[in-house]
């Protein structure tokens, strides 16, 4: 090292020996060379030694952040100058190399935990929203978005805690749709949805808007209606209301089907009737009760008389279970065509048999219907209508209608082969899975042959599209059993349940038959219903005959039988002299129009 025309110099030098011209005695040369370190070759040095920047200086002038070096010559030790460069910091060159990796690492972190956190806030709204959505079904029907039963009991018990040092009067009611099952036998269960979400819409258009309308279960509402300062005034007008907005008919199914159900109510107020909820719901629901029983359609206020009512259907419900429950243990020791025989009190079930004739002349027996009366040892001789609605709220109803089939059949085999006997059959009986086998099983027991025995089946047992009734009635139908379909024409009628269902006979309603002579229309609907029938191969039997004007015009409009107080009122088995004797058509009884069955 050393200073070369004021500059810094390297100088490398290297000693050649050479012999010159065949001369022994050697020559030495040397080889120098010189490199300036102020210029390019300092460049060069920096990038080989990682001098960031740097540059020679005669003096020590560097800055905060560089460093300066001395170059002393080799010879003297003179000082040449300074090199000054910027140094790396440390790690500076690793981080270098490394910042684009942890440029993307990062980039993709960063968006990773923005994704995470639009999902955890989606997450929380999302359980937000279905913590929203449990309470509210947790406390609201889910078919029609009313206060469910849970509900209604907490503003209920509100109502009554705020009501107990108050002059505040309120009112709750119960109400039912009538004939509901009707429909969503018939329609199927869309179209019992749809019946249920059009009604609790109707009421709830009724009401105030403190009023509060839920919905228990079913076709079963129930309304608290607030602060009824004159409730002799706006309970009557409320429940009018509902009533008469349920009458309405029920556009069902995109206008495929129209309904009419009807509505009842039972109400009590609060707190006249007590202050203790379940037994204000109680009293609600003997009102209901009491609705019902006076014909539907309507809405009764409680009063304490009506527990009477109440208690003496419980009563006839539980008599009748023990009927049924004493004679099902006698007919195990054997057949018999006795009535059920209980203790005091009970009294006896016994079948009653109506004739029915062939529309030609003479007249003549072709059959009978089987019809069970109750002959109670207390409340004398009792109707179906007195105690089959017992039987079916009570669940009696299968249990009856199988006693009443065994005892037809047994009584059927006394009278002429050309006869048969007819015995209706409720929706419940048919949709029982064995109900089959169980009829078949009663045939076989009584002897009697399948083609001489009749189901009357009504047009509600005949659910749409319902596999299991149509598998039923098909095995029924291919041992020979008739399938008739009762009260034609006043239900939900279908006409292609005729044909699917391969019915035997039409039973014309008594309605129609009743305007005859009166009206132009009964006339009309039987001549329809008749001529429908002779051409699907369909017998009919016109029912409720009274007069023989009504006789003679039935048996001109063709119909094939005839059933009616013209001809006999149901009678014992006894006293069916019409049988006695096979093919004798003598002693048919003649019964004035008016008798009661």
């Amino acid at each position: 090292l050393m200073r070369l025309e004021g500059r810094p110099t390297i100088v490398g030098a290297v000693a050649i020996n050479e012999v010159a011209g065949g001369q022994q005695q050697p020559m030495r040369q040397f080889l120098i060379v010189v490199r300036f370190i102020d210029g390019a070759a300092l460049d060069e040095l920096s990038r080989e030694q990682g001098l960031n920047g740097a540059r020679f200086a005669r003096t020590a002038d560097a800055d905060e952040n560089e460093v300066a070096f001395q170059i002393d010559a080799t010879a003297n030790g003179e000082p040449i100058g300074f090199i000054v460069w910027r140094p790396d910091l440390p790690g500076s060159r690793v981080i270098g190399r490394l910042m684009p990796a942890l440029s993307v690492a990062a980039l993709v972190i960063a968006i990773l935990f923005s994704v995470l956190l639009v999902r955890l806030r989606s997450s929380l709204g999302e359980l937000r929203k279905s913590e929203l959505h449990a309470r509210q079904l947790a406390l609201h029907d889910v078919l029609t978005d009313l206060p469910n039963r849970a509900l209604f009991a907490m503003r209920f018990d509100e109502c009554l805690a705020e009501t107990q040092n108050s002059t505040e009067r309120s009112a709750v009611a119960l109400l039912d749709l009538d004939r509901f099952k009707a429909v969503n036998d018939t329609f199927g269960h869309a179209a019992g949805d749809e019946l249920i979400r059009m009604a609790a819409e109707r009421i709830r258009s009724l009401l105030r808007p403190g009023d509060t309308l839920a919905r228990l279960g079913g076709d079963e509402f129930a309304l608290l209606l607030r602060d009824i300062k004159d409730h002799d005034h706006v309970l009557p007008a409320i429940c009018e209301a509902i009533v008469a907005e349920l009458g309405k008919p029920f556009p069902l199914l995109r206008g495929e089907a129209v309904a009419r159900v009807g509505g009842s109510i039972g109400v009590t107020v609060v707190p006249d009737a007590g202050r203790n909820a379940d037994d204000i719901m109680r009293y609600a629901d003997v009102a209901l009760y009491e609705a019902k029983m006076g014909g539907r359609g309507q809405w009764r206020l409680y009063s304490p008389s009506m527990d009477g009512g109440r208690n003496a259907r419980d009563i006839l419900k539980n008599e009748l279970r023990e009927v049924l429950a004493k004679g099902t243990a006698s007919d195990a020791d054997g057949p018999q065509s006795d009535p059920i025989v209980n203790g005091p009190g009970f009294g006896s079930l016994e079948v009653y048999y109506q004739t029915v004739h062939r529309a030609e002349a003479g007249y003549a027996a072709s059959g009978a219907e089987a019809l069970v009366r109750w002959r109670h040892s207390q409340r004398g001789l009792l109707t179906p209508a007195s105690f089959i609605p017992v039987a079916e709220e009570g669940g009696l109803i299968d249990a009856l209608g199988f006693w009443v089939l065994r005892e037809a059949c047994r009584a059927a085999c006394e009278w002429p082969e050309d006869t048969f006997v007819a015995v209706n059959v409720s929706p419940a009986q048919l949709r029982r899975p064995h109900f089959a086998e169980e009829v078949f099983a009663v045939l076989e027991e009584s002897g009697l042959q399948p083609s001489r025995l009749e189901l009357e089946l009504t047009e509600s047992s005949l659910i749409e599209d319902n596999s299991d009734v149509y598998t039923v009635l098909k095995s029924l139908r291919s041992r020979g059993v008739q399938v008739s379909l009762d009260d034609f024409g006043t239900g939900y009628s279908c006409l292609s349940h005729l044909v699917r269902f391969d019915i035997d006979r039409i039973k014309i309603d008594r309605s129609f038959v009743s305007q005859l002579g009166t009206k132009a229309n009964g006339a009309a609907i039987i001549g329809a219903i008749v001529a429908l029938s002779r051409n699907l191969g369909i017998s009919t039997t016109a029912e409720g005959v009274e007069t023989e004007y009504q006789r003679d015009f039935l048996a001109a409009l063709g119909c094939t039988d005839l059933q009616g107080y013209f001809f006999s009122k149901p009678v014992p088995l006894h006293e069916l002299d019409c049988f006695r004797k096979a093919g004798s058509t003598a002693g048919l009884l003649t019964i004035a129009p008016g008798a009661v069955a």
